[in-house]
């Protein structure tokens, strides 16, 4: 059974699309396939999109593939896709999981994903030893990812989306500025050929000199009129505070004993991004970022971004319009430390699934038979050890033919990943990011602002949000 587009776009149940297809439907799935079980007598496995890639339509099709491929390929389980948008997922799966309608299989799903709904999934432990499930196709390391105390195994690897600096060539070259490091721990060498420690310092006096003004004035100039911006040297690309935060090092809005706070480097990552926009102006500010010269928030595909900083995901899904050349780089470091931040996506089975045994036998499939198919859709580096050689040339000759892109440095970035998440766990979480973004839009738009000020109003909101949750 397939639900229709405009009923999966508005979150329908596939038992309330099987009702509104009428008596003709319930005939066709009444009927026996070859001789195989009919469709009543399957088990109905619901695969939930929404929660993280998935629902933008360029994808479709590809799901919507991989679940007729599964339920061609075996007669007891029936996989019915349910893909909602992705604004209105959480609410969506809120209300159902609240109502006893909660869907079989949540995904793909990162990290904020899951952690938006603390408690809800299945310990697949079980299950996994049940099975025998094989898993030394995964390093053991992301498999202890999805390990967590008091809820157990609740994923297993899938796709990861690694972090690393987007560069524009084109701008580092009409500057007639040599390009950041692709190893880590390499120094940048300027144009005298003086090496530098690539750290936060010296991509900032970098990303001064990539940032112009309509009369060709760079912001290290005194001419710089920063009312008449056309190019930009640095965006950290769709971050929100604790995205932005992390380039500056791992860390958390909560601490051990659950309270809130603000860590003594993440305090001083704010004060350098907003002095970046509204002082020195070397990083877009809310009205430049939704600008069209910015193209509306898509900051490194506009052109007019010479280094971004964001996940590998956006090589796939958000350059369709960028013009020119472009390669890798890596994270500056700070302080003597460097972090990339890291996305990873799995499948989840929800706790009140009423047929656990066949949700797991799909999970598998998705994170098995179909994965090089989903994670190709999804613009994901397969977990899978086995998938990995040739995932990048495959990237590369679809989105950028022609290009030589130095993926080697998306790779080692995983080595440098932040360890507690930026995406993790907040006691009332969609509060808590209510607040979040509250917080961001006034950081954004308003010149002015005594940060430290701000930071501890941000502080009491979020322990207030904190305590409202017990």
């Amino acid at each position: 059974m397939r639900i229709t587009p405009p009923l999966r776009r508005r979150g329908v149940s596939a038992a309330k699309a099987a009702a509104i297809g009428g008596a003709a439907l319930l005939a066709a799935t009444a009927c026996l396939d070859g001789g195989g079980s009919s469709a009543s007598d399957k088990v109905e496995i619901t695969w939930f999109v929404g929660m993280g890639a998935g629902s933008d339509a360029p994808t479709i099709p590809a799901q919507e593939a991989v679940v007729e491929e599964f339920n061609a390929s075996q007669d007891e389980i029936e996989l019915v896709l349910d893909i909602v948008d992705a604004d209105q997922a959480p609410n969506i799966l809120s209300t159902r999981i609240a109502t006893g309608d909660a869907p079989d299989i949540v995904g793909p799903m990162g990290i904020r994903g899951r952690s938006t709904f603390p408690g809800a999934w299945l310990d697949l432990t079980p299950y996994i030893e049940e099975n025998e499930y094989d898993l030394t196709d995964f390093d053991p390391a992301l498999v202890d990812f999805y390990r967590i105390e008091e809820e157990g195994q609740i994923g297993l690897p899938f796709a990861v989306f690694p972090s690393f600096l987007y560069i524009n060539l084109d701008l580092f070259d009409e500057a007639g500025l040599p390009y950041p490091p692709q190893e880590y721990g390499a120094p940048y060498v300027d144009a005298d050929g003086v090496e530098h420690v690539w750290d936060i310092a010296t991509m900032t006096e970098l990303a001064k000199q990539l940032t112009v003004d309509a009369e060709g004035n760079d912001a290290t100039s005194a001419d710089f009129d920063p009312a008449n911006i056309v190019q930009f040297g640095f965006g950290n690309v769709f971050a929100d505070i604790r995205a932005q935060s992390t380039l500056f090092g791992a860390g958390s809005l909560v601490d051990d004993a659950g309270d809130a706070q603000i860590p003594a480097h993440w305090a001083e990552a704010q004060q350098w991004y907003y002095d970046g926009m509204w002082t020195d102006h070397f990083i877009p500010n809310g009205p430049y970022g939704d600008s069209d010269m910015l193209n509306a928030g898509s900051w490194f595909e506009s052109g007019n971004l010479a280094m971004g900083y964001t996940h590998l995901w956006y090589a796939t899904c958000c350059m369709a319009g960028f013009e020119g050349t472009w390669d890798t780089a890596v994270a500056p470091s700070y302080d003597g430390t460097t972090t990339a931040k890291l996305h990873a996506d799995t499948f989840s089975i929800t706790k009140d699934t009423e047929h656990p045994d066949e949700a797991f036998e799909v999970l598998t499939y998705l994170i098995g038979d179909a994965a090089e198919t989903l994670t190709q859709t999804y613009g994901g580096m397969p977990a899978r050890i086995s998938l990995q050689d040739g995932y990048f040339e495959r990237v590369g000759a679809a989105n950028f033919e022609g290009q030589d892109i130095n993926w080697d440095v998306a790779v080692e970035g995983m080595t440098y990943v932040d360890n507690p998440s930026h995406e993790g766990g907040m006691p009332n979480f969609l509060e808590s990011e209510a607040v979040l973004a509250e917080y961001a839009t006034k950081f954004n738009q308003e010149e002015g602002l005594d940060i430290p000020t701000e930071l501890a109003a941000l502080q009491a909101e979020l322990q207030a949000v904190f305590d409202a949750a017990e």
